[in-house]
């Protein structure tokens, strides 16, 4: 689900665009799977993903990475904090 390098966090996620809203649900596979209202259209899911991480944990949007923004498959970069890891934790189960 994730890995933490360099002082990072490696979020794992699965994207689900065209959601009734945006909300964490659950695990998939390996991967946190996220739903998002926004359509995966010109990057909107995108940002609409980045959004809700943001606001879910605090970070500002800025201090989100993105890779991969054509996948499913996400990695986002978070910057290392245990109040994060805690949340994620919680979602493993």
């Amino acid at each position: 689900m994730y890995e933490i390098k360099n002082g990072k966090i490696f979020l794992f996620v699965k994207a689900q665009p065209n959601s009734s809203k945006n909300r964490f649900a659950g695990m998939y596979g390996e991967s946190l799977k996220i739903n998002v209202k926004a359509p995966a259209v010109e990057g909107a899911a995108n940002k609409e993903l980045v959004k809700f991480v943001s606001k879910e944990f605090k970070i500002p949007k800025s201090e989100i990475e993105i890779k991969g923004e054509t996948s499913k498959r996400k990695i986002l970069i978070l910057p290392y904090r245990n109040d994060i890891i805690e949340k994620l934790e919680k979602y493993k189960h």
